[in-house]
């Protein structure tokens, strides 16, 4: 697995600190195996900055976010990606609307998690990433929504942060398991 792609409405709350807390994970796991992780918005403010929320909240994890820069979903970030990670259904749908085909490595990001805690594959990520896709079974997720914390007060994003964390560090366990 070469790159992940993680997505959310405007790429400035969500999927910014979703891929660094993702990219994170991935790194102390696989050093520099580590897929490259980044992310983009079904709205995205193209060029806008993370929010100042999400900055403190990333930053507060040992995370900066501050240089980040949104931008929005196209079809060929979609075709590069080998999994596509969303924060809700919606989002899933739009990136199967752009492109049928991601179809089988598109998920929000409960649902991937809870998938693959629950098949526990084996094999490499992509392998991983296939049966999870398998598993599924054509059905629709019905795993919860990350919220989206625009407009919250800095503890709205705590709470969406520590989340991310917690599906992040899941999500990287699940397709690499710590070896270091």
């Amino acid at each position: 697995m070469s790159r992940i792609l993680v997505v959310c409405t405007g790429n400035v709350c969500r999927s910014p600190m979703a891929e660094a807390f993702l990219r994170a994970a991935l790194v102390r796991r696989l050093g520099g195996e580590a897929p490259k992780v980044a992310s983009a918005g079904t709205a995205g403010w193209e060029g806008s900055g993370a929010t100042n929320e999400a900055i403190a909240a990333a930053g507060e994890r040992g995370l900066d976010i501050a240089r980040h820069r949104a931008r929005e979903l196209r079809s060929d970030l979609i075709d590069q990606a080998d999994l596509v990670v969303c924060m809700t259904a919606e989002h899933r749908k739009a990136v199967v609307r752009l492109d049928a085909a991601a179809v089988h490595k598109t998920f929000t990001l409960a649902e991937l998690v809870r998938l693959l805690e629950v098949e526990r594959p084996i094999g490499s990520p992509l392998e991983r990433v296939a049966a999870a896709a398998a598993a599924r079974n054509g059905t629709a997720p019905e795993d919860p929504d990350i919220r989206d914390p625009l407009g919250d007060p800095l503890e709205g994003y705590r709470e969406v942060a520590g989340e991310l964390v917690d599906l992040s560090e899941r999500l990287a366990d699940a397709l690499a398991p710590e070896t270091r």
